[in-house]
């Protein structure tokens, strides 16, 4: 099992001294979310909670992840970088690509794309992207990212995206793509990729969700054995609880360790520290 740090809703300030910390007391990785902005009034509820409530407040900070990514692989060594999730189709896909693709030159192949298709209509808006047809759309993106980033010339001509003979450098390492979402259309979109990002779920959900990827793979001639399965556990606590949801094909945990320990309104200073006991409470090290 490998553990990712999660970095939702935390004080931009507080990154680097994390991602150090992390690097050297042996974590995997770190989860990075994305929203542009975040506005005052929508007309889309938020589709993970039971109210439609956003989880976060006013002012919460939200970095852009390609700035951030290439900042914190400067000053880490080994930690990989996962976006949890970033929405292409809120962007153009030679820029997006161009960003995406420089960052994980910068992390020197440590960065893993999550993508999702978006829930928020009022952002896809304000930034002139259509909302619907979205999906169809992030999967033409994908496709038209990972010519754009392979070496050499690259034409294509797909039904939203025609690209005419062009080469975008530098080219990064290979970039690993997990989709991420709870629904059929999302399982499907992870089962053609490399991977799968859960939410916040509980292990009997998220171990249904990898027995319906796996089914999905299969019927694509796909093994499950180079698949990633990154998601938080609402119900993980003890080293029985991870084994068992490694058992079941989980192969990443998203997590942050401190809350266990100092709970989410915790100094710096706390945060490393929870990083330090949950290593050892789990005998990791």
């Amino acid at each position: 099992m490998r553990f990712y740090v999660a970095t939702g809703f935390l004080d931009t300030s507080e990154l680097v001294e994390i991602a150090k910390a992390a690097d050297d007391l042996g974590y995997d990785g770190m989860g990075i979310p994305d929203h542009i902005v975040n506005l005052e009034s929508l007309s889309t509820p938020y589709p993970y909670t039971r109210d439609g409530q956003r989880r976060w407040q006013p002012f919460t900070h939200w970095p852009d992840p390609w700035v951030l990514v290439g900042a914190l692989a400067q000053a880490t060594t080994r930690l990989k970088f996962v976006t949890t999730v970033y929405i292409p189709a809120m962007r153009d896909p030679y820029a997006a690509a161009k960003a995406i693709g420089t960052a994980a030159f910068l992390a020197g192949g440590r960065l893993e794309l999550g993508v999702g298709v978006g829930w928020c209509r009022d952002e896809f808006e304000l930034v002139g992207q259509a909302f619907e047809r979205r999906g169809k759309r992030t999967d033409e993106m994908l496709t038209l990212m990972r010519e754009l980033w392979a070496p050499g010339w690259t034409e294509f001509s797909g039904e939203f995206y025609s690209t005419p003979r062009l080469e975008m450098e530098p080219s990064p390492p290979h970039i690993p793509i997990y989709a991420g979402g709870l629904s059929e259309v999302a399982l499907r979109r992870a089962a053609r990729n490399d991977g799968w990002i859960g939410d916040l779920i509980s292990t009997e959900r998220a171990l249904a969700s990898v027995a319906r990827l796996r089914q999905l793979r299969a019927e694509s001639g796909l093994a499950m054995d180079d698949f990633t399965v990154i998601t938080p556990l609402t119900d993980a606590l003890t080293i029985a609880d991870y084994e068992r949801a490694e058992a079941g094909g989980i192969t990443h945990i998203l997590t942050m360790p401190w809350v266990f320990y100092a709970g989410l309104d915790c100094t710096l200073a706390e945060k490393i520290d929870g990083l330090k006991r949950f290593r050892k409470d789990l005998a990791l090290d």
